[in-house]
């Protein structure tokens, strides 16, 4: 009686046994597989010059039959260049989601790809730039960086910085006109007829002062600076709910709030409506950034626009501009115009 003979599977997409089990396919396996040497599998793999169309169908067709995938991190430890551009962000912060998206589209237009490091709680910035250098980053993107980097980073590589003024640094800059997107939420709310407006400021954040002092400006443009009055905050929505109950505790309450950011102002508004506050029937709110839950239909927030597109195209922009231009000198700036989005959370002073 004769024994059947165990079946094989030989040629199986991403089968071990083509290549050794437990073992990860190499690029010698794919030049055995297609009959060709490894330096004629490496030109195909690479899209190099040279091999015939007949030869590159059977590379290509042996690595996917075998599953084989390219190291990235050993063909960067080849190239001189990386070209790759890291992004510093929070990782608590909806809008730096936004301008990571469009940066990601940026960057591939022009054969770049992106490394993100992220500051928390438990990690700091500087811990996260270092990572990113680390990471063989010929550029490095700062999006709302808190700390005032000095020359001795930037002298390591092109800096630009998203969210602030070049103030204290020597990096060039992408930023919206702050103190003029607040005055546009001050402009827009006396329009309403409202004329006792809070401000929840963002504290040291970056864009803050600015907020703050468009603010101020704004209500003295409207002869109103004696009514102004600036509330602590961080940008959060938590200093909203904090925001909101020092409004409430406070007796009578304001007709209208600018908030620093739209995180700040959805913690307020939340925070106002479980206490029985009507908005906008009873106090009008404003945001700022502009971010996607703003928009949802049970937020509906009024808000300053930031061009979360042009800034990241204008950041990635001046980093390749600083390392294939090898442009020198002086600090750059690229100040953007901030735009109003009226909705919801906004309406006309009782």
């Amino acid at each position: 009686m004769s024994t059947p003979k165990a079946s094989r599977t030989s040629g199986a997409k991403g089968d071990p046994s083509a290549a050794g089990a437990g073992r990860r396919p190499t690029l010698m396996d794919v030049a055995r597989r297609a009959g060709v040497s490894r330096a004629t599998a490496s030109l195909v793999i690479r899209d190099a010059p040279g091999p015939s169309s007949e030869t590159r169908e059977r590379v290509r067709q042996a690595a996917d039959e075998l599953g084989y995938r390219p190291d990235q991190t050993a063909q960067l430890l080849r190239r001189r260049n990386s070209r790759l551009i890291g992004v510093m962000f929070s990782a608590q912060e909806p809008f730096h989601a936004d301008l990571i998206e469009n940066i990601y589209a940026a960057t591939e237009e022009i054969g770049y790809d992106v490394v993100l490091s992220a500051v928390a709680p438990s990690r700091g910035e500087r811990r996260a730039v270092e990572a990113l250098i680390t990471s063989r980053c010929e550029a490095v993107i700062l999006i709302g960086a808190r700390e005032a980097y000095t020359t001795d980073f930037g002298s390591r590589l092109p800096v630009v910085e998203i969210g602030r003024p070049p103030n204290g640094t020597v990096f060039d800059a992408v930023h919206t006109a702050d103190d003029e997107g607040a005055g546009l939420a001050v402009d827009h709310l006396v329009s309403l007829g409202h004329r006792d407006i809070v401000h929840v400021d963002g504290g040291e954040r970056p864009g803050a002062a600015e907020r703050r002092a468009g603010y101020l400006d704004a209500m003295r443009r409207h002869g109103l600076h004696d009514r102004a009055r600036v509330l602590p905050g961080d940008y959060t929505e938590l200093s909203g709910s904090e925001a909101a109950r020092t409004l409430l505790d406070g007796g009578e309450l304001p007709t209208a709030v600018v908030a620093g950011t739209d995180q700040c102002a959805i913690g307020l508004l939340i925070e106002l409506r479980q206490a029985g506050v009507d908005v906008p029937g009873q106090i009008s709110i404003v945001g700022y950034d502009d971010i996607r839950s703003a928009r949802l239909a049970h937020i509906d927030l009024t808000t300053v626009r930031q061009d979360a597109q042009q800034l990241a195209r204008l950041a990635v922009q001046a980093a390749v501009e600083r390392l294939e231009g090898g442009l020198d000198g002086e600090t750059r700036e690229f100040s953007l115009v901030p735009q109003l989005v009226v909705r919801g959370s906004t309406g006309p002073v009782r």
